[in-house]
């Protein structure tokens, strides 16, 4: 007759490992996701997305893939839709035979433990799934700077959560600090989390082997870090932090979105955590796709637009955003406008 030990360890074998994905705003998750959905691996992984914000942008930046992706945009996966999870998690397992892995992808602005929480407190979701690691991306240029965010009495500050949280933490960017700058980041990690392996990394480059099925996550560790982990359901955002999300039909002008974004960023940089979008620009095939993270942005070819309708979608995330004057900037910039 198999021991107890091997009983338990072909239980946790039945189950389907799932990676927990986080990271602030501009950590680099997507750009991880398109690695893991695209590198030879041998696994068959299904996915779930959070965005945050009202217009959607994120979907499009995800490669094409033969893994089955559902997308979650009307809140934030660590509480409001908490419960969509569940029901997408069951609508999974139904579909057992299709892949062997499964993703969550949270937004930038996301409270990991509520997800992890998830797979505990559910009997259900706890006898088919196992929390294989909480993969946490960390912006090298940008996180001590979210660490030191001053917030309101009782918010919690999500950078910090995040890191206390992983298993693994993605040290990414490394190419935009120095050398003593990339010990000060490993220094305030440590600090948060000791024992959490470190993966340095540019553009999200690392071996999928130390993120995917690692069997990481310790659930004693956890109630180390918080003892109320399995019961705790509070969670309170930065009611300061907003979305504005804009759709705009027709062509944009390249002089145009230049200077608009370049003086945009350079004044309100500060204050924009995150801008991304999907632009529709004069004369080219292609969708343009920007990224940007407070004052650094850039654009790259995305997909052609072939028949699809050529709509602009652009999505900001910061605080003292200017819905009118974004919405009025982005308006300027089109070949026929202002």
């Amino acid at each position: 007759m198999p021991t107890d030990t091997a009983s338990a360890d072909a239980t946790i074998a039945a189950k389907v490992p799932v990676t927990v994905l986080t990271g602030f705003l501009g950590s680099g998750k997507t750009t991880l996701l398109n690695r893991i959905l695209t590198e030879e691996h041998g696994k068959r992984i299904a996915v779930i997305e959070n965005e945050f914000g009202e217009v959607g942008v994120d979907d499009a930046l995800v490669v094409d893939a033969e893994e089955e992706i559902f997308e979650m945009n009307n809140g934030c996966i660590c509480c409001t839709v908490r419960g969509d999870l569940i029901r997408i998690l069951g609508t999974l397992m139904r579909r057992r035979d299709r892949f062997d892995h499964i993703l969550v992808e949270t937004t930038g602005l996301a409270d990991p433990a509520p997800v992890a929480q998830t797979f505990f407190v559910d009997d259900e979701i706890a006898g088919q799934l196992r929390l294989d690691a909480i993969v946490t991306l960390v912006d090298a240029r940008h996180l001590v700077q979210h660490l030191d965010d001053d917030k309101p009495d009782g918010v919690e500050n999500e950078a910090v959560e995040q890191i206390a949280f992983a298993d693994r933490i993605v040290l990414n960017k490394t190419d935009l600090v120095d050398e003593a700058e990339l010990d000060d980041v490993i220094d305030r990690i440590r600090a948060i989390n000791r024992v959490a392996e470190i993966l340095p990394a540019q553009h999200a480059k690392v071996d999928l082997d130390k993120v995917l099925d690692v069997g990481a996550f310790d659930l004693g560790r956890t109630l180390e870090v918080d003892p109320a982990f399995l019961t705790d359901s509070e969670h309170q955002h930065d009611l300061t932090v907003t979305s504005v999300g804009i759709e705009l039909a027709g062509d944009l002008s390249v002089p145009k979105l230049n200077d608009w974004l370049g003086e945009l960023l350079a004044t309100k940089g500060t204050d924009i955590f995150r801008s991304k979008g999907i632009l529709a620009v004069g004369g080219q095939d292609n969708r343009y796709v920007f990224q940007g993270v407070h004052m650094l942005f850039e654009g790259t070819d995305g997909q052609p637009w072939g028949e699809a309708p050529r709509i602009s979608r652009l999505v900001f995330i910061g605080r003292n955003l200017d819905r009118g004057a974004l919405e009025d900037g982005l308006r300027g910039c089109l070949v026929s406008g202002r």
